[in-house]
């Protein structure tokens, strides 16, 4: 008994970094497709310095993410009525097979979408790639007979999702609890360890091309103690905003477009995408450019603007899932966040005078993210890891997030699962 321990436990570990090697590389190459995609769309190329397309032609933006929509809208059409339909990542840690042809063109068009203007997250795609090469590769153990137990099955294939998303946000502790918190709900010393090594392998390879820098441009100040007033005040009404938005995709996900009906709904969005890109462009892709925007913004003139682009992309995404694609709402989560934060900053500073702003934007960003989508640990080290943040931010955002989730289990009535 000892002797096939010890040889599952091998095979796990063994599993566990290859696994970490192609995920790495898996969310490498998504990268690389997202930066092709907007140069040859966009003629533009997203960086943290750089994150929105505001010197490209309001025409040309309108046309890209156009065009994207139709594009966008055949593939998923065609997936999901001429071929085996492809298979979310909960149902496959029920034991649903993920086919890996039209799971990996299902990955690539999300990542095409949201290069080409699509107002969605891209971080659904790596971890639905990865989810699906642990999959294949627990088919492979079985077939020379070194099968694992179902539980390391199912823990493979949720740490392989985690590390998706770590290889693209360079975010192993981010990945992890992905993993941990919202896909499996079990921590452990054997799951945090598989998840959080395989993450961190997938890290390490993501950032062959472009490098080890932050995701977000944050200042360099440290949190303040009287920052906490805000806290106190901002994050429950985030939380609550939060709470409205995860309603609200949730409601987009289940009426979602499967039908011929695609064909028309999803290029009509997309083709509204582009007419409010015209004099909003921080509402295109995945939310960066609207959450970089609002943590660099010092202008109080501009308080009604970044309210209307929040609840634009709020709309926006919601219609866009609701149309038929697929994505992610973690990052429009945080650029809605983040221009609320920014806006309830700039209105304390009428009595707080010295608030800093890009503060304000974090906090906000963290606590509607870990309302909306329920994982408080996730979201708090999300931000901290793709914004490089010190020690003196855990505070200030652990504070947030308990108060947001707390004040949004008032607000969500969800059916048991």
């Amino acid at each position: 008994m000892n002797k096939l321990n010890n040889k599952k436990n091998c095979i796990l570990i063994f599993s566990t970094v290859i696994l970490g090697v192609i995920a790495g590389f898996s969310s490498l190459f998504l990268s690389l497709l997202l930066d092709g995609v907007e140069r040859v769309f966009l003629g533009f190329q997203e960086s943290a310095a750089n994150p929105a397309s505001l010197e490209v032609m309001p025409v040309h933006r309108l046309l890209s993410v156009f065009l994207g929509g139709i594009i966008a809208a055949v593939i998923w059409w065609a997936l999901r009525t001429r071929f085996k339909a492809t298979v979310p990542i909960n149902k496959a840690l029920s034991g649903a097979k993920m086919p890996p042809v039209q799971t990996a063109i299902h990955v690539m068009t999300q990542i095409f979408y949201v290069g080409t203007g699509g107002s969605v997250g891209r971080e659904l795609a790596p971890r639905e790639a990865g989810a699906m090469l642990a999959q294949s590769w627990n088919g492979l153990l079985k077939k020379i007979h070194l099968e694992l137990s179902a539980d390391d099955q199912k823990l493979l294939i949720a740490a392989a999702a985690g590390a998706g998303f770590a290889g693209i946000y360079s975010a192993p502790l981010t990945g992890m609890f992905f993993c941990v918190e919202i896909l499996l709900k079990k921590i452990t010393k054997k799951t945090v360890a598989v998840s959080l090594i395989m993450s961190t392998i997938s890290m390490l390879i993501g950032t062959l091309v472009k490098g080890f820098g932050p995701y977000y441009l944050v200042g360099q100040q440290k949190f303040p103690l009287d920052f906490l007033v805000f806290v106190v005040i901002v994050s429950p009404l985030c939380g609550i905003i939060g709470s409205i938005f995860r309603k609200a995709f949730k409601w987009a996900g289940k009426h979602q477009t499967k039908n011929k009906n695609i064909l028309w709904q999803l290029p009509a969005i997309a083709l509204i995408t582009g007419i409010i890109s015209i004099p909003f462009p921080q509402i295109m892709g995945n939310g960066r450019a609207l959450a970089q925007l609002s943590i660099d913004n010092l202008n109080q003139k501009l308080i009604l603007v970044f309210l209307i682009e929040a609840l634009l992309k709020a709309i926006v995404t919601v219609f866009t899932i609701k149309a038929g694609a697929a994505g992610g709402t973690l990052t429009p989560s945080i650029a809605i966040g983040a221009a609320v934060g920014t806006v309830l900053g700039l209105v304390f500073q009428s009595f707080m005078p010295g608030i800093i702003i890009w503060q304000c934007a974090l906090l906000g960003a963290c606590s509607l993210l870990a309302a909306s989508q329920q994982a408080p640990l996730m979201a708090l080290l999300m931000i901290i890891e793709i914004s490089h943040l010190g020690s003196s931010s855990f505070l200030a955002l652990g504070l947030g997030v308990a108060l947001s989730v707390g004040i949004s289990k008032f607000v969500l009535v969800e059916k048991a699962k």
